[in-house]
């Protein structure tokens, strides 16, 4: 990796700010944390700077709170997971920025941990505000991002402190980027690329760059209908994005002159509506009802995709196969988990619903690599270089 990391500054007795994410789902009910993932991932940075004896400051942001503070948004219980898991004391701050953090900074010794209060409390944190960046500066002798969830977001604990601090990468933004890059400049072939998610539009790039770096790509979820569509094909009532039906002719066109193989599903399960406990059935794409909606891959699909991924070695999946919240027309989605953790291949999942499946299903030990950041991974796979990452110090 081009960038410095946590081990390539030193950081014994420094105050080290430590921009994480921790902005893990939490039940809505009860307030618990029901995936610590994200928390986990960060161990390893965390005990390396306790290791050597720094003075370790995390922040993150949780939820959407709007620049206001929300009482079922507050970084408390992420603190008290963090202590669980790491099997030492970990305190918090009543604010992120002002004299009153600054003094409980101060107190910190050598290998002691303070998390801060949730960063979207703040404004000025998602506008990268240099006075809100400033405040954040006045805690720290050095800047560690391990954030790579949110390096795509130009805010002011990503990019604006990176200005006045030395600012290095950790181990999971190592990790990621590492895999990241070797995905797109260097995979063991054959590769391919499996792309799912409702719309064209949030994937075009992603589409166009990954034709120029796989050896097949193939669509499925609500996305699939607007190239069916493209390519003259009845979809019903199925989500299309009618504006993007010449773009979608163009990249079926230009997948057909790079030699890549682009595949569609070739059967799907419809439904009259979109609601649970509705009937449906299965259908050719060639051949779908005027009134139905596509909700999930048909077995055929399925079974075709299985067939081109087995000769694969590498995969990287982005995006669920159909309307996966809905347990009736998530078939296609688990199915294609549950076949990729069997392979003998190297399998990147990247980030967003992909990787709320694979954790859900209990999978993500069984893959190469699942991804903490959804919409840093697309930008990323997209070609696009990351805010959070472009600060950060150069190796040279």
């Amino acid at each position: 990796m081009p960038k410095k990391t946590v081990e390539d500054i030193e950081i014994k007795g420094k105050r080290v700010l430590l921009r994480v994410d921790f902005n893990v789902p939490l039940n809505i009910n009860t307030g618990a944390i029901s995936d610590d993932s994200r928390i986990r991932a960060s161990l390893p940075t965390i005990k390396y700077l306790i290791d050597h004896k720094a003075k370790v400051i995390l922040c993150s942001h949780l939820g959407r709170p709007e620049g206001r503070v929300v009482e079922n948004l507050r970084i408390a219980p992420i603190a008290q997971r963090l202590s669980q898991l790491m099997g030492l004391p970990v305190s918090t701050a009543s604010d992120c920025i002002g004299q009153e953090v600054e003094n409980e900074v101060d107190k910190l010794k050598e290998g002691d941990i303070l998390v801060l209060e949730n960063l979207r409390f703040h404004p000025e944190e998602e506008a990268n505000d240099a006075d809100f960046a400033r405040k954040l500066v006045n805690l720290a002798d050095i800047y560690v991002n391990d954030a790579f969830g949110t390096a795509h977001r130009a805010h002011a604990s990503t990019v604006g402190v990176a200005k006045y601090l030395p600012a290095v990468a950790g181990f999971l933004m190592k990790k990621e980027l590492n895999v990241m890059e070797k995905l797109l400049h260097d995979p063991e072939r054959p590769s391919a690329c499996l792309i799912g998610g409702a719309k064209v539009s949030d994937k075009i790039e992603l589409v166009q760059n990954m034709l120029k770096k796989v050896d097949m790509l193939l669509v499925g979820g609500g996305m699939a209908a607007t190239f069916l569509k493209a390519q003259g094909y009845e979809v019903g009532h199925s989500l299309v994005e009618d504006d993007k039906l010449n773009l979608a002719k163009k990249l079926l066109q230009e997948a057909k002159e790079w030699g890549v193989p682009f595949l569609l599903p070739i059967d799907a399960v419809v439904a009259g509506e979109i609601k649970a406990g509705v009937p449906t059935r299965v259908t050719p794409t060639t051949n779908i009802p005027s009134g139905s909606h596509i909700v999930d891959i048909g077995p055929k699909s399925i079974a075709l995709f299985y067939n081109e991924l087995r000769k694969c070695r590498t995969i990287i999946w982005n995006g669920p196969m159909g309307i996966y919240e809905m347990p009736q027309f998530a078939q296609g989605t688990r199915s294609i988990a549950r076949f990729l953790s069997t392979l003998d291949a190297t399998t990147i999942i990247g980030g967003g619903s992909s990787a709320e499946v694979v954790q859900e299903m209990g999978l993500a030990d069984k893959m190469t690599h699942v991804s903490t950041g959804g919409g840093a991974s697309l930008r990323f796979l997209e070609g696009v270089t990351l805010p959070g990452v472009k600060v950060l110090l150069d190796k040279k």
